[in-house]
């Protein structure tokens, strides 16, 4: 005896919706089922797609055949995701753990001040006095307005 899971129409004329049922493959179309495990209305917004996963997966499992149009429900609800796991033909992976947060966020200052003196600093091209580099930490509450950089140089 071949299993199916298919779709059997319910409804008025010009106003289907659908059970999702498991049934023998050599009954008509809206004929005796085994089980009904869901429905399906494309007529709403958006479609309600009902599956009991579990009984999808049980009768997937000991062999049912999903049509065309049922799988595609299935994955929609998961049901054939969860059985090609078991069945072993996806392999899943852990999720990594998320990164560390990233420490508070430091500008970095470039240009010319006779006050500070770097060692090891570097003179500019063309003879110009030698670029120095500040580094300071900002914390969020402090403005962005107590820094000045010298426009006439450029880094």
């Amino acid at each position: 005896m071949a299993v199916k899971i298919r779709l059997t129409r319910m409804g008025k004329k010009r106003q289907p919706t659908y059970r999702v049922v498991v049934a023998d493959s050599r009954t008509p179309r809206d004929g005796a089922y085994i089980e009904q495990i869901g429905r399906y209305d494309a007529r709403q917004d958006p479609s309600l797609i009902e599956i009991d996963n579990d009984r999808a997966l049980h009768w997937l499992s000991v062999g049912a055949q999903p049509t065309d149009r049922a799988r595609k429900l299935l994955e929609i609800s998961g049901a054939w995701t969860r059985f090609r796991v078991a069945k072993g033909d996806i392999h899943t992976v852990a999720v990594a753990p998320e990164p560390a947060p990233k420490p508070a966020r430091e500008i970095h200052v470039v240009g010319v001040t006779p006050e500070l003196a770097v060692d090891g600093a570097e003179a500019a091209v063309d003879g110009a006095e030698p670029a120095v580099v500040a580094e300071a930490a900002v914390d969020e509450a402090e403005p962005a307005a107590d820094v000045t950089v010298d426009p006439e140089v450029t880094p």
